[in-house]
């Protein structure tokens, strides 16, 4: 049971699948400038959506790790405000945050007791595999919403919508 939620949780993020793009792939090849692209006022973008994957990655390995709160690389919770730097060096290290959350949480759930997949989490009502299924979920929802922005995007992108 836990190769298979390794591999939904792959497929969603960055292995080939039989369903098209995953998260990772619907981010490759972005610049920072396509990804500070904003559809509408008040409108997510991708850089922002790529910071919120990696926010619920994290919040799955605390989840099954029990590790403490407060220890994502951002402060806060869910939805980051844009950093004071937004280069092309900042937005290749939040893919490479997002990578490094994708492998830790990967991690985590390779060291779950199968028998524990079962058992909800502490104080909560939600089993261990939903927790694992609902993250993969969450790439490929995400996945989605990044190739729409990208077709609802200019050919050459401003960052006035900011």
């Amino acid at each position: 049971m836990i190769a298979i939620l390794l591999g939904a949780c792959d497929q969603a993020y960055d292995r080939r699948s039989w369903h098209g793009t995953n998260l990772r792939g619907s981010l490759r090849g972005l610049t920072a400038r396509q990804a500070l692209w904003r559809p509408g006022k008040g409108r997510h973008n991708i850089w922002e959506i790529a910071v919120h994957a990696a926010y619920w990655k994290y919040a799955v390995l605390r989840a099954l790790t029990g590790a403490r709160r407060g220890s994502f690389s951002r402060k806060g919770s869910n939805w980051f405000p844009l950093p004071a730097d937004v280069s092309e060096t900042a937005w290749k290290g939040e893919l490479a945050m997002l990578d490094a959350t994708h492998r830790a949480m990967r991690d985590a759930i390779s060291r779950v007791e199968p028998r524990a997949l079962s058992r909800t989490l502490p104080g909560k009502k939600t089993r261990k595999a939903a927790l694992v299924t609902g993250a993969a979920a969450h790439d490929l929802y995400h996945a989605g919403q990044i190739q729409l922005i990208k077709r609802m995007m200019p050919k050459r992108p401003t960052t006035r919508s900011r």
